[in-house]
């Protein structure tokens, strides 16, 4: 299989990295040229052969719209995009109907496997029509986790079917986060248990609480037991605020994600104990920048929440 990659920062890289393991011929393109394989958009779709697959893997809301318009101008009847980024999923609709215009399928998929998905594969949940799904599956197969029948799921066959499935997966992330990381701030301030890292490291083995990101927090702890390097400040990537928008016009009950959500936000304006916890794991499964102590942290504005 030809495919076009566009986007090669630490997802798109490892993602380009792990098709051309399987043996996927892949063409990737970015803005930094070092990275690139191709000097242009144009080159990259004429490097494909036909059909042709694009997939978009940059940051959401304007910067994926815009590459997508870019595409529908390039591509023809019977190629595909595909939407790996974390758009909102009300977008994907939207770009759907645009491109069907000139016969191009789309395809939305939620990647989750941050920087570790090179070497343990990704989790892959996609959504849009069965038959433009198909023309991607190499890619699919290559990516997802070894033989695991569950690495790879079509969550339905309306477009953004894949991204719904993705943010609630990331708002059940925030949940876990903070519950982490408030378990550990009271195991922090009273002065009973001495040895921290090691009682998390204990909780990884047999108990109902073992996930990977627990293994990420122990791995942090060993390395900076009290997190004494890091700011108490996390940002929010826009999955969380979208899950409760959602649910609040679902009159679905959500406490738990909505505090983790929240918490992030009380994180902005003082040094939150806990949310040292979060920023710590986000730096462990994504690679995601984190505020050292002596740095005052930068307000970015929020995300894009526009559908």
């Amino acid at each position: 299989m030809h495919i076009g990659l566009i986007g090669l920062g630490k997802m798109g890289g490892n993602m380009r990295t792990r098709m051309r393991n399987a043996g996927l011929t892949v063409v990737g393109y970015d803005r930094n040229p070092d990275l690139s394989d191709v000097d242009s958009l144009e080159a990259l779709v004429e490097a494909l052969p036909a059909p042709k697959v694009v997939w978009v893997m940059v940051p959401a809301g304007d910067p994926t719209r815009s590459t997508i318009a870019a595409l529908k101008e390039l591509l023809g009847e019977g190629d595909v995009v595909v939407d790996g980024g974390n758009s909102k999923y009300t977008d994907d609709a939207v770009n759907a109907a645009s491109l069907a215009e000139k016969g191009i399928g789309f395809v939305d998929c939620g990647v989750s496997g941050g920087v570790w998905g090179l070497e343990n594969g990704y989790a892959l949940m996609y959504g849009g029509p069965a038959d433009q799904a198909e023309k991607v599956m190499p890619a699919f197969e290559a990516l997802k986790p070894g033989d695991s029948p569950d690495g790879i799921v079509h969550c339905g066959s309306t477009p953004g079917a894949g991204h719904f499935a993705k943010m609630v997966h990331n708002g059940i992330e925030y949940a876990m986060m903070q519950a982490y990381a408030e378990g550990w701030e009271l195991l922090e301030k009273v002065d009973i248990v001495e040895n921290v890292p090691d009682v998390f490291a204990s909780w990884r083995t047999g108990t109902v609480v073992r996930s990977w990101l627990l293994d990420l927090l122990v791995e942090q702890l060993r390395e900076d037991e009290h997190l004494d390097e890091l700011r108490g400040y996390a940002e929010d990537s826009g999955e969380g605020r979208w899950t409760v928008e959602a649910a609040i016009e679902n009159a679905v009950p959500m406490p738990a994600i909505a505090a983790s959500l929240f918490a992030r936000f009380v994180s902005r304006q003082d040094d939150d104990v806990a949310m040292k916890a979060v920023a710590a794991m986000r730096r462990g499964f994504g690679g995601h920048a984190v505020t050292r102590k002596d740095v005052p942290p930068t307000v970015s504005p929020p995300p894009p929440t526009d559908g």
